[in-house]
């Protein structure tokens, strides 16, 4: 384990390197949560359908993400899509999480408007709106209240997958770490700084979402 001085030191001397891999990690992060929450609802609402078809469209894109890794959608876009056209890294990495948070955000959505009660769905209809205006303006509100945090979750566990990138050789935190520690035969120090980095974005992750939930909460009263 190294010295406190010693970690301090070179977390001092890397902290332009290390800050500027911070930025990208939340950039590919922020990037991913974002495809990934419209990916997720338009198969949440694919499965809500009661449309057979478009069920099971849902159903396999849920069971094809959820049972392999992320690794292997990473590499499959990154290097199978090359083939065809050159996919940049941050976008073959960015398009895998938003496709990998979109199935769990799928799930999560669906069990949100699904525990919404029907009566809610029944007033709007009464009201003269149309199906699709009753879930926009009535359903979808209430049901992400109600998924923002296991919502909150999905997009720690986003920010902490975003790592993977650096197996695509992507300049994020954990692959600056890694080559740092490689070069100065000092892995140790630098792995415990991007721990550091990761606590950090974790944090400030945590404070949005919990100040996200206080201002809905709010606002219902």
């Amino acid at each position: 384990m190294p010295s406190f001085s010693h970690f301090f030191q070179i977390l001092m001397e890397t902290k332009g390197v290390f800050f500027k891999a911070m930025l990208l990690t939340l950039e590919l992060t922020v990037v991913s949560i974002l495809l990934g929450i419209i990916i997720g609802l338009v198969f949440a609402l694919l499965k809500i359908s009661n449309i057979k078809i478009l069920e099971l469209i849902s159903d396999i894109y849920v069971y094809l993400v959820r049972g392999t890794p992320l690794i292997v959608q990473i590499f499959i876009l990154y290097f199978g899509i090359s083939g065809i056209f050159l996919l940049p890294d941050f976008w073959a990495a960015s398009l895998a999480l938003a496709l990998h948070n979109g199935a769990y955000i799928s799930e999560i959505l669906r069990g949100a408007i699904q525990s919404v009660d029907n009566g809610q769905f029944e007033a709007g209809r009464s009201l003269g709106m149309t199906k699709t205006l009753t879930l926009r303006r009535i359903i979808l509100p209430q049901a992400f209240r109600r998924a923002l945090p296991p919502l909150g979750n999905q997009f720690i566990i986003s920010l902490k997958d975003s790592s993977l990138a650096a197996f695509i050789s992507m300049n994020e935190l954990f692959n600056v770490a890694t080559t740092l520690g490689s070069n100065n035969f000092d892995e140790m120090t630098y792995l415990l700084i991007v721990a550091v980095y990761y606590l950090l974005l974790v944090a400030l992750m945590t404070f949005v979402v919990n100040r996200t939930e206080l201002k809905l909460a709010v606002s219902d009263r």
